[in-house]
Order: C-alpha cells, then structure tokens, then sequence
C-alpha cells in the first residue's frame, strides 16, 4: 500500500514533527551513509597490513618523566562567560514599566530556550487586573500566536474564570485577568523548563509581578508553584492559601491535567470558588 503525499498530509507531518519538538534540518542536502561507509571500509581494506587502520590503533608516544613540576597552561583560566541569573536580574531591574521590561526580555539571549521558539510570550490580558495567572511555559498553539493560554488548556482556563466573572477581555480591572508565564520562550517538546531555566528567568518573572502590582496570584500547576514557591506537589499545594512576593498566591491544578483528568474539576471549582470569595473580602 502505499501513501500519496499530498500538500495537506505533508502539513500535517510537519506539524507533528514541529509538536514533537523539531526545529531544525540537519542539512540543506541529503547524505548517502552507506556510500560514506563502504568508502571507509575500502579505505581500511586498501592500507598496507602495518600501518595503523585508525588513529585509536596507533601507539602512542612514550611520555618523558617528570623532572619537575608540570607548567601551567600559558594563557589565563577561560572565560567561562557572564552569569545568566545576575544579568538577567540586572537588566530586569532596570525596566521602569512593563513595555520596558518586555523589550529587555526579548533582548536577553542568554537562555537557549529562544533559540527554538517562534514567539518571546509575554503576557495577556489587562495589566490593572486584580488577579495574576502565572502559567508554565508556551506550548505551540502559544508559540505560535504570541500569547500565553490560547490552545486547548488556555480554553479550558478561560471557561473555568469566566465561571466565576473573570475574563481576560473584560474592560474593567476588577473583572479582568491578566496572564502570564514562569518562561516566555517555549521549551523543545512541550518539556517543564529545566531548574536553571526557571532560575535563569525568574528575576523577569519577580519583575513582571512587581510592575503589574495584583491583588492575589495564581499559580497554576507544579511549575509555577516551584517558581514562586519553590515547592512541588500541587495536588497537596492546591487550593490551601500561601504568600509569595509579599502576596497571597493560590496554587491551583494546570488545566492540561484537568484536561486528562477530568475528575480533578470538582477540586477546581472549589479553588475557584475559594477565589471568588477572597476577592469579595474587604480590602
């Protein structure tokens, strides 16, 4: 049997390549291994019987002894570059305002992560608002579009406030959301960011929190409750009120895991509700 690959069915590979986390071409050219192979082996057949076949075969050079203490290298330790974590600490406190701070964030090249993504995902929904989503990182639909929570889960997460008179379109701050991410850049494969890029990026993620200034904080799912928190377990964190930055933070379930798990929602509804509730309390 075989498969016409047609424009839509090579689209359709390709975008699953790209789910799975490729980014690049090996080479601009294919490369025929077996002939490179059978060159070798010629060539390995074709030596004379005793030379060397390999340069792991040839012996090696007998090594003077020691007459005295070994010289040091003749040129200084190497560089081994700026800290990442202290520069981004420094360039995140020198923006004034959020704009600014998105601009020095999309000009840090210092973590890899930008080097597979498409889109630097700063943030959405209304700055003013009283209420602070901190996500995990981009996943494609986000990488594509520039925003964070757009795909399925984001779907999911605006269905789920929207229950409680949140929306991230609503025009007035004390209804509206504003979303953001532990790191703008999304990880190869959808993998959870690595320790030392969440340590990497967190002076830019304090930063964000600093200048947007929220009533309460919600971090949703274990990374995003390692990065504000710096604890794991969010089906024992969840739901329980804690503080972080100076403000409350509640942890809540990613809705990628509601989405696997739908009978985690109930849990969800009640954290919801428990929102509701600390946003109705006098301030």
């Amino acid at each position: 049997m075989t498969l016409a690959l047609d424009w839509h069915l090579s689209r359709a590979l390709l975008e699953w390549q790209t789910e799975l986390g490729v980014t690049d071409a090996i080479l601009a050219e294919p490369v025929d291994r077996f002939a490179a192979f059978e060159a070798r082996q010629n060539a390995r057949q074709n030596a004379p019987q005793n030379a060397p076949s390999d340069t792991r075969d040839a012996p090696r050079p007998a090594r003077a002894p020691a007459s005295g203490p070994v010289p040091g290298p003749t040129t200084g330790p190497s560089d081994p570059g700026p800290d990442p974590v202290a520069a981004a600490a420094r360039l995140a406190a020198r923006a004034p305002d959020l704009a600014s701070l998105a601009e020095s964030l999309e000009a840090f090249d210092l973590c890899a992560l930008r080097r597979g993504a498409r889109s630097c995902v700063f943030a959405d929904g209304d700055p003013r608002a009283r209420v602070m989503i901190v996500g995990e990182g981009p996943g494609a639909d986000e990488d594509r579009q520039g925003l964070p929570f757009v795909g399925r889960a984001g779907q999911l997460l605006d269905r789920m406030f929207h229950a409680i008179g949140l929306s991230r379109r609503s025009p007035d701050a004390e209804t509206a959301l504003y979303i953001t991410n532990t790191v703008p850049w999304r990880p190869p494969g959808n993998r959870e960011p690595t320790p030392e890029e969440l340590a990497m990026l967190r002076p830019f993620l304090v930063r964000h929190i600093e200048l947007a200034r929220p009533d309460v904080l919600v971090a949703m799912g274990n990374v995003a409750c390692d990065a504000l928190l710096g604890r794991r377990g969010i089906l024992k964190l969840r739901g329980t009120w804690t503080e972080a930055l100076g403000l409350p933070v509640l942890p809540m379930m990613h809705p990628a895991y509601l989405l696997r798990n739908p009978e985690a929602k109930r849990e969800a509804w009640a954290d919801l509700l428990s929102l509701k509730a600390r946003l109705g309390a006098p301030r």
